[in-house]
């Protein structure tokens, strides 16, 4: 019975004797296959990723009943271990490791992205500042459909730096296309604004999502239109209380415009009547944002507070104009060789004899 069981054992386990020389490679291809069925369906690597969602659970595994193994945060950094379909096996900074779904997670490309954003416009002028409406995602770019990393909750004040317009595109859905009344049909276009958050995240939120912060006491002179900025030019003395007062940039109520205000006011302080009025009004601009304020020194005025604005002339160039407040009057200033455009000559209301 041996010599038989030998023979069996011999016809089973060394059906094809190799060259010895062959088993070296042999013997890698089998580690290789045995790598690729084991990692069947997931994808292995060690990558940076940042996390976009509020808070997330980490899962001990990929299942609908699974134990927390963790938790991350909004803009929280991860090292991604492993990949797998919808999720993403990551480790924390603090060591914990768990599962993720990979829509909450961003690049390392995109948070670069963000950074470079910031320090562009660390030194750009402040234009005024919002409050948010409800929780609203920070983005790389204006539009709905870019990258985005950081979230803002609902109240929380942010500063305005720029505005840029972006066409209406809703996530997943395909871009309109067709005609109305025999014409192409017009994209529709949303205002968004630049930001900076308390943390100093800089990026683009919808402007609808913002309310301009104006005090009421100038905001209810509006008179229907949308308030984009509001600058503290001077403060009065009014008894025992200083009250500031303001220029205001002003645009049309709708999204899309191609200027940024198109009419400012300048609203001063009547110690007498203990009220806001009207100073000045300026309508009929091409108003591009920034605006500054600041103060200068002038022969018999002495210190006054200074605005200059950044408007489109006729031929599109961007030209500045600066006007000065010396309470309650407002003036422009006009640079060496600066001549004002004359209104057109009004006609006289009697007839020539």
């Amino acid at each position: 019975m041996a010599p038989v069981a030998c023979r069996l054992r011999y016809s089973v386990c060394d059906p094809v004797k190799l060259p010895i020389r062959y088993l070296p490679a042999v013997f890698l291809l089998a580690l290789v296959l045995l790598a690729v069925g084991c990692n069947r369906g997931h994808h292995r690597g060690h990558e940076e990723a940042y996390v976009s969602a509020p808070q997330m659970v980490l899962r001990d595994r990929v299942a609908p009943v699974y134990t927390k193994t963790g938790t991350v945060t909004n803009g929280e950094r991860v090292e991604v271990l492993e990949r797998d379909r919808r999720f993403a096996r990551v480790r924390t900074e603090s060591g914990a490791e768990g599962w993720i779904e990979q829509r909450h997670l961003v690049t390392q490309q995109v948070f670069d992205g963000f950074q470079k954003l910031a320090q562009q416009v660390q030194n750009d002028p402040v234009q005024g500042t919002a409050v948010t409406r409800n929780e609203t995602n920070i983005h790389l770019d204006p539009g709905r459909d870019t990258e985005h990393l950081y979230e803002i909750t609902q109240g929380t004040k942010v500063s305005i730096l720029k505005r840029a317009v972006a066409e209406k595109v809703l996530p997943g859905a395909p871009q309109a296309a067709g005609e109305e009344n025999g014409k192409p049909a017009q994209p529709i276009m949303e205002d968004w604004w630049l930001i900076r958050d308390p943390q100093g995240h800089v990026g683009w939120v919808l402007s609808r999502m913002v309310d301009i912060d104006v005090p009421l006491d100038v905001a209810q002179y509006a008179e229907g239109q949308r308030i984009i900025a509001a600058f503290v030019l001077d403060q009065v003395q009014d008894g025992d209380k200083k009250v500031p007062e303001y220029l205001m940039l002003l645009n049309e109520p709708k999204d899309g415009m191609p200027f940024d205000y198109n009419q400012i006011r300048v609203f001063t302080w009547n110690v007498k009547r203990h009220r806001y009025e009207t100073a000045y009004r300026e309508r009929n601009l091409n108003g591009m944002l920034p605006v500054t304020t600041s103060q200068e020194t002038f022969d018999k005025g002495g210190m006054l507070p200074v605005f200059v604005l950044r408007v489109k002339d006729d031929s599109g160039n961007i030209v500045e104009r600066k006007y000065k407040l010396q309470t309650p009057i407002v003036s422009r200033v006009l640079a060496p060789g600066e001549q004002v455009a004359k209104p057109a000559a009004r006609r006289s209301a009697r007839k020539r004899r």
